[in-house]
C-alpha cells in the first residue's frame, strides 16, 4: 500500500512508535553524557589501569608462589634509602641546623 492510500490512524500510529523510539534514543544519550556518568566512566577505567599496572608490578617483585624477589626488591629498597637520605642531607645546612628552625 502507498503512503497516500494510508489512513490517518496508520500514519498516527506509525509516527507514535517513531516518537518512542526517539524518545528511548534521546534517554539513553542523556544518561550517557550525564556528568555522572562520564565520571563514573573515568573512575572505571582508571580503577583498571592501575589494578593492571600494580598487578604487573608485583608480578615483576614476587615470585609465584608471592614470596618476594629479593634480586629486585633489594635495590628497590637501597634506592628508596639513599633518595631518603639525599632529601634529609639536602635539608640541613653546614652548620647542622634545620633551615625551617631559623
Amino acid at each position: 500500500m502507498s503512503q497516500a492510500a494510508e489512513n490517518p490512524a496508520a500514519i498516527e500510529a506509525r509516527i507514535h512508535r517513531r516518537r518512542e523510539s526517539l524518545r528511548g534514543t534521546l534517554e539513553e544519550i542523556g544518561v550517557r553524557v550525564h556528568p555522572r556518568t562520564i565520571v563514573g566512566d573515568a573512575k572505571a577505567r582508571a580503577a583498571a589501569s592501575v589494578d593492571r599496572t600494580v598487578g604487573g608490578f608485583r608480578e615483576k617483585l614476587t615470585h609465584p608462589d608471592g614470596s618476594p624477589r629479593m634480586s629486585r626488591v633489594v635495590p628497590i629498597a637501597l634506592a628508596v634509602v639513599a633518595v631518603g637520605l639525599l632529601v634529609a642531607a639536602s635539608r640541613s645546612t653546614p652548620d647542622g641546623k634545620d633551615p625551617r628552625n631559623r
